[in-house]
């Protein structure tokens, strides 16, 4: 849903900065893709539906070694799904791709400089994933609009996120459409995935650590 959602609206209108309009909509499509999923499967699975989330999960004690493997690959089918019908959808229909490659995530907003691409996913992350640890502690008080605020959160980051690196925050999200897009051979660089695999990862479990050391001095 996250891919189909977010990468088909960025796929359809673009998401060039100078415009604007797509810009905007994509960032909202994102947000608006988790917020449907967390209000439709949260209270089944928690609507991880990302591995950054699901690792800082993991580093809190709250999900064991193997239902974080079984997260994962999840995830990640559930991307390259996603990413596959869009290209049944795109392709199909000989509509134009407007990202060039099904979504998938760059740096060319960074002049593909892979450290910098990767210190903007470490913070992008970090800031996503510390929100939704912070609304879903159990001392919060507002459970019934943590969707809101999570949904919102991902739509700040890539407010930011996408001139820079596309915003992935999600490794699933980035690797289920660059394989679909280098498969269809119109993908990025499959050398720079590495930076949108490890950011995340590195961002989800840096928020897991300073929440852990914020909460104990709560």
């Amino acid at each position: 849903m996250l891919v189909l959602i977010g990468c088909g609206t960025a796929m359809a209108v673009g998401c060039d900065p100078s415009a604007g309009s797509g810009y905007i909509l994509t960032a909202f499509a994102f947000g608006l893709g988790l917020l449907t999923m967390a209000y439709s499967i949260g209270n089944i699975s928690g609507c991880h539906i990302n591995p950054a989330v699901s690792i800082a999960m993991l580093a809190s004690g709250k999900m064991s070694g193997k239902e974080f493997g079984g997260y994962v690959l999840s995830q990640v089918l559930g991307a390259l799904a996603g990413a596959g019908v869009l290209a049944l959808i795109f392709n199909g229909a000989g509509i134009m791709d407007a990202t060039g490659g099904f979504g998938a995530n760059g740096l060319s907003g960074v002049n593909n400089n892979a450290w910098i691409g990767l210190l903007v996913e470490v913070l992008l992350t970090f800031v996503f994933v510390i929100s939704i640890l912070g609304v879903t502690s159990d001392k919060a008080k507002h459970g019934h609009v943590a969707g809101i605020v999570i949904a919102f959160s991902l739509v700040a980051v890539h407010i930011l996120g996408i001139g820079l690196t596309g915003t992935s925050v999600n490794p699933a999200r980035s690797l289920g459409p660059a394989l679909v897009a280098a498969f269809s051979g119109n993908g990025v660089p499959m050398g720079a995935v590495w930076v949108f695999i490890v950011g995340p990862l590195l961002g989800g479990l840096l928020a897991a650590y300073v929440y852990k050391f914020l909460e104990k001095g709560d």
